[in-house]
């Protein structure tokens, strides 16, 4: 079915690679009338069909994701989407676009980028990129060593994405969504989002299925860590090597 009435509220989830946006689009999911349709421009996701679909111009897939979207059997009233940062680098129109849809609300997923790295290299270093609470045996993921120039790197482009999404929606439709409140009250951070998208309050089920796959600190999953954090002590990034 591709008409709907009346059309669904839209929302975005923003963020850097590896800030826990899966988790927290299971959590939203779990409503009953929320559905966020995973990452639009990527083309494996297995929510959208054929990778045909990034052929389109970006107002096509906008309008795939907003208006033409896969239901899943939901009586939907919000409908969303997950995009992380280095996607946009394919589609350089694309976040414009994205801000003229209208009434968009934005969710900014946020997390320590020291840590959003060093589970990006991680994940690329062991093939493992989501852990489930099914899989018992999963081997811990492998200590990694992180070079200057990619933290430098990274850190400007987290810097300088937040900015832009800060700067480019109102206060009233962007809400920022810290990872730590995510994983430790998943609760309260819950029902903020609901309140922003304007959806009733649901009480969590305690059935996620996604488990966080690092529990250990910087100190002890970056092998140089010392050395980058002398690095970096007297500047901006320095409040990342806190652990």
């Amino acid at each position: 079915m591709t008409h709907r009435t009346p059309t669904p509220q839209p929302f975005v989830i923003l963020a850097m690679p590896r800030t826990g946006t899966h988790y927290l689009e299971e959590l939203l999911n779990e409503h009953p009338t929320v559905l966020s349709n995973g990452e639009l421009l990527n083309e494996y996701d297995t929510n959208w069909f054929g990778k045909d679909r990034l052929l389109r111009t970006d107002r096509e897939l906008l309008e795939q994701a907003y208006l033409r979207y896969p239901a899943q059997d939901k009586n939907v009233t919000h409908i969303g989407c997950k995009i992380n940062e280095p996607q946009f680098h394919d589609r350089p129109a694309f976040f414009a676009e994205l801000t003229r849809w209208p009434a968009l609300k934005v969710i900014l997923v946020t997390r320590n980028i020291l840590e959003s790295l060093r589970s990006f290299a991680q994940a690329r270093q062991s093939g493992q990129w989501l852990k489930f609470s099914s899989d018992k045996d999963a081997a811990r993921p492998p200590r990694v060593r992180l070079s200057i120039a990619d933290c430098e790197a990274y850190f400007k482009a987290a810097d300088d994405f937040h900015a832009r999404v800060e700067h480019s929606f109102t206060s009233t439709n962007l809400l920022v969504v810290e990872y730590e409140s995510l994983l430790h009250e998943p609760a309260a951070c819950l029902g903020k989002v609901w309140d922003f998208l304007g959806a009733p309050a649901l009480e969590l089920s305690d059935r996620a299925t996604l488990q966080r796959q690092e529990t250990r600190p910087l100190d002890q999953t970056v092998q140089n860590f010392d050395a980058l954090r002398l690095h970096f002590a007297d500047g901006p990034y320095a409040r990342f090597f806190d652990v």
